[in-house]
């Protein structure tokens, strides 16, 4: 647990702010111009996920939020990699 009052400030003032930028990382998911700016979003939503489960675990004291941040991180590599290839090559594997 952090003990310092402006340390548990700061992280809630990031994980608002985390929070709220999923609004419009998920309109550019639906509304997106292309494919490829689409899977940026998708990349963008994951990574700021997986931030604001390495903050919850700062603030919780919880170790399972760190695993499941590890989890995502990795599904989301494997799956970026996946679609970058089928938009490239018309293929996955």
């Amino acid at each position: 647990m952090i003990e310092s009052p402006l340390a548990q400030t700061a992280i809630q003032v990031i994980l608002l702010i985390m929070v709220a930028l999923l609004i419009p990382a998920s309109y550019r998911v639906v509304v997106g111009a292309t494919l490829p700016d689409r899977l940026l979003a998708v990349d963008l939503i994951t990574t700021l996920l997986i931030g604001i489960m390495i903050l919850l675990a700062l603030v919780e004291d919880s170790v399972a939020f760190i695993d499941m941040a590890i989890v995502l991180a990795a599904f989301s590599f494997i799956g970026t990699i996946s679609i970058a290839r089928y938009i490239s090559e018309g293929r996955v594997f």
